[in-house]
């Protein structure tokens, strides 16, 4: 995790470095804040009052070795840890999910005593620039720099390839 950290270090350099100064842009989550997406993290308190918009990105940071994540149908699905037939699995060790429509989606760890802890998110996603009072939009970009809450960073296109880039050199020194 000491990688994880070191990533998320980078990326909130990058973020204060830019100024968050350019409109329209996304809010990236890391799911899980400083210790990802891990079963000692305590995803739902993470979670908790953070809101998702269109064109938002959630990124899911995690050993590669030890877990992966399955993206599930349904809320019966999630609610039971049942992986038998996920959308989609994330092996990656990094991933980077781009919240693209509306509704809810839901993410379990594919092992299941560690979905069964709780390891596992459902993300309602909003409309983009939503302003219900419910879902309020985080960080959207505007004349004085907005704050993001702990574990989300508002990302520019060079930030994102610079943090993609990152993870590469870091990985494949690992190797």
């Amino acid at each position: 995790m000491a990688i994880l950290k070191m990533v998320i270090v980078a990326v909130v350099v990058m973020e204060a470095t830019l100024g968050g100064k350019k409109a329209g842009a996304q809010v990236h989550h890391v799911v899980g804040g400083d210790q990802g997406w891990d079963p000692s993290s305590d995803v739902a308190s993470w979670s908790s009052g953070r809101s998702f918009s269109v064109g938002d990105k959630i990124w899911f940071a995690y050993s590669a070795a030890e877990e992966s994540i399955a993206e599930l149908n349904s809320k019966e699905e999630y609610e039971s840890c049942d992986v038998s037939n996920p959308l989609r699995m994330y092996t990656d060790g990094l991933n980077g999910i781009p919240l693209d429509g509306e509704g809810i989606r839901y993410f379990v760890s594919s092992k299941a005593e560690s979905c069964k802890n709780g390891l596992k998110l459902h993300v309602e996603v909003g409309p983009l620039g939503n302003t219900d009072a419910k879902m309020p939009k985080v960080a959207v970009a505007a004349a004085a720099p907005p704050t993001t809450p702990s574990g989300s960073v508002r990302l520019h296109g060079s930030s994102v390839l610079l943090l993609v880039g990152l993870w590469l050199c870091v990985r494949y020194m690992a190797i």
